[in-house]
């Protein structure tokens, strides 16, 4: 069971960045009335994946990825999805200061009381990484007592903090992976046959999400 927050602001670089990992608590903290708002700094354009077989060209792949990204959120039950408008694969090179600016100015707007986004160096991803990094500097700069709770996901670290249970949201969490089709069709139909019939090594992994509740040098 999910905490009530007063606004829940996700911010990950990628579409499809989402949806293994969080979007069950997503759609959990919006039947439980909290405001959710998603911030996806890129449309992933630099991706490889076109789709098996092919259904973009890597000209059409951003429009395409940007409909999965809106069909994804449509499944959550999402309904403030922000497309930051970056780059994909060039976060990292951009301006110091120009992604913690952009933190910080959703975080004066939404004033939310945790944030979700993936954990600096354990995101294996660049643009993974540079976007954990902003969130932390901007987080970092507020005062402790309002500072919101950050929920880091990292991908190379072991022993979560805090582990969802996600089961009851699980129609919305496939169908937010099934959304994105140009990265997941080829693989996705597979494991989702394996869900339903029970593998304990999949139904664990996506029925719970995962998340360290990173702690600030003023933190006590």
């Amino acid at each position: 069971m999910v905490k009530k927050e007063r606004h829940v602001l996700v911010i990950f670089p990628h579409p499809d960045d989402e949806a293994f990992g969080v979007s069950g608590t997503i759609s959990a903290h919006i039947a439980s009335g909290t405001p959710v708002t998603y911030a996806c700094l890129t449309l992933g354009e630099m991706g490889r994946n076109v789709g098996n077989p092919p259904i973009a060209t890597r000209e059409s792949l951003p429009d395409v990825r940007k409909k999965e990204l809106e069909e994804a959120a449509d499944a959550m039950g999402l309904t403030d999805l922000r497309m930051m408008g970056y780059r994909d694969k060039t976060l990292e090179f951009l301006a110091p200061g120009v992604l913690k600016s952009m933190v910080e100015e959703l975080v004066a707007e939404l004033n939310p009381t945790l944030v979700i986004s993936f954990y600096p160096e354990h995101s294996v991803h660049p643009d993974h990484n540079a976007t954990a990094e902003a969130v932390v500097e901007a987080l970092a700069d507020m005062p402790k007592e309002t500072r919101p709770t950050f929920y880091a996901v990292a991908i190379t670290l072991d022993n979560p903090d805090v582990v969802y249970s996600v089961k009851d949201y699980m129609r919305e969490k496939l169908l937010a992976l099934r959304a994105h089709h140009s990265q997941f069709g080829a693989t996705f139909a597979e494991r989702e046959k394996h869900y339903r019939g029970g593998d304990p090594e999949i139904v664990e992994r996506l029925e719970n999400e995962r998340f360290f509740n990173y702690k600030f040098a003023d933190d006590a």
